[in-house]
């Protein structure tokens, strides 16, 4: 096991470096600002001098008598990066060296690897239809590196999702504004007033990881399909049109859908194919948060 978490740390590192490099290449600037606290903490009070900003003016203070008194804010230097990650059964669709399981531990090892380059907190929980491992956020390096071995190392022990109770649980924890990555495919239910709720108090970055057979499936004929997490098998003529435009549809519709409310939610959205090379990806994401 240790030589696969060296080996899976090393290709993480090496993963990073070209988007570190890609960055700040193409941005003439500075990688870091990317996980930076992009908000304001109070500091402190001051009586109030004309000109300033009548919004900052604290009335609790003021209604005490002694004059008008307004709040001063510093530039938040630390962030919270938080993960929520979907390893549900669904996630090992796709050969088991491509399974969106294995993208997705890689995509999320390589932002925490990020991440510990600019001394963020760093947390994550891994869900099924319940957390199946939870690491609350902390700082340092230590912390960062047991976090990715962790992440890699996690084998779910349940097959269903629960992306609701996921974001709840999340929304429960952290109370202060942080940077949280939601890592699914999305293939669930009645979810989509807590994703809209985690927008509104966090920075929210989605990123759904599909599998290309999800998509587009061969011609087989008609063959048993396995549903790993409702443990059900159902037989389908792969080659029917009618399947074949249904199954494009719906994985279209539900992608589409997805990205179109996190538009509407001023929310970040990227889309990855399990397997395929996802740095160009992520590299096109941060230059649209930069």
């Amino acid at each position: 096991m240790d030589s696969d978490i060296h080996s899976f740390l090393s290709h993480v590192v090496q993963l990073e470096i070209r988007i570190r490099k890609a960055i700040n290449t193409q941005m003439h600037g500075n990688f870091s600002s990317i996980f930076k606290g992009s908000g304001l903490e109070f500091s402190d009070l001051r009586q109030y001098h004309y000109g300033d900003d009548v919004r900052h003016i604290d009335w609790n203070t003021t209604a005490k008598g002694h004059g008008t008194f307004v709040k001063l804010f510093k530039e938040e230097k630390e962030q919270t990066v938080f993960f929520l990650l979907d390893v549900s059964a669904s996630q090992q669709v796709g050969r088991n060296s491509q399974s969106k399981l294995k993208t997705l531990k890689e995509v999320a090892g390589v932002l925490s690897f990020s991440a510990m380059q600019e001394a963020s907190h760093l947390g994550f929980c891994g869900f099924s239809d319940k957390n199946e491992k939870f690491m609350p956020p902390a700082m340092g390096k230590k912390h960062a590196y047991r976090v990715i071995t962790e992440l890699f190392k996690m084998e779910p022990e349940n097959t269903g999702t629960d992306l609701k109770g996921a974001l709840g649980f999340t929304l429960q924890i952290l109370k202060r504004r942080s940077l949280i990555f939601v890592l699914s495919d999305f293939i669930d239910e009645n979810y989509h007033d807590l994703l809209r709720a985690m927008s509104q108090m966090h920075d929210l970055v989605v990123i759904q990881i599909l599998d290309k057979q999800e998509i587009k499936l061969p011609s087989l004929g008609i063959i048993p399909i396995f549903d790993p997490e409702r443990k059900r098998t159902t037989w389908v003529n792969t080659s029917s049109t009618f399947f074949k435009n249904l199954q494009k549809e719906q994985g279209f519709q539900r992608a589409e859908e997805l990205k179109k409310l996190c538009k509407q939610w001023q929310a970040d959205y990227i889309s990855i194919r399990a397997g395929e090379d996802f740095v160009p990806t992520l590299v096109k994401l941060f230059t649209v948060r930069k």
